[in-house]
């Protein structure tokens, strides 16, 4: 525990979650909670109008319990049949190397990331949460490359920008599909 958690708002807050996600399975609830502890800590919040603002911006607790709740099967109702692994690798390894690929290969990377991004959108294992964290994480590479070029970019590239361009086309893609792994082995 940190010092935040043991702040009285923080622990009525996260009390207050943890009461309206009574049906949720308790890793299911345990996980929801240590989402929001970090994402309060990361706030740097200090100080009773910080951290009701903070709390403010995660929304009411009854709401974000509703939303885990919906993100749940319904009770008594069968969880969808897990994909097979090979699927699950096969959709990270395409998002993870398609921004690199748009880089060097246009063409390539597009189909590369349209197939990730269909095989993703149509699978079980992942919430939505999950999907558009992927989708997100995946076309930031070619979105912010179309943006260079619009604005010129592309004429002051030097050999440091063309680093931290192949880190970033790699390594923000490759964060999203590590996600998506973790998550579909849960």
């Amino acid at each position: 525990m940190n010092a935040t958690d043991q702040h009285p708002l923080v622990a009525a807050y996260l009390d207050a979650v943890a009461r309206e996600t009574a049906e949720l399975p308790a890793e299911r609830r345990a996980e929801l909670l240590a989402d929001l502890r970090e994402h309060i800590e990361v706030s740097g919040a200090e100080g009773d109008d910080q951290l009701r603002a903070v709390l403010a911006g995660l929304g009411e607790p009854r709401t974000v319990a509703a939303s885990a709740l919906a993100e749940e099967a319904p009770a008594g109702s069968a969880s969808p049949a897990p994909a097979a692994p090979g699927r699950t690798w096969l959709t990270a390894v395409l998002l993870a190397v398609s921004g690199l690929l748009i880089l060097f290969s246009s063409p390539l990377g597009a189909v590369a990331m349209i197939v990730g991004l269909v095989l993703l959108w149509t699978a079980p294992q992942w919430t939505t949460r999950h999907k558009v964290i992927g989708t997100t994480t995946a076309v930031a590479v070619p979105v912010l490359a179309f943006l260079g070029v619009l604005l010129g970019a592309s004429s002051r590239i030097g050999p440091m920008e063309l680093l931290l361009a192949m880190v970033f086309s790699l390594g923000v893609p490759v964060l999203g599909s590590t996600l998506l792994v973790r998550a579909a082995r849960r």
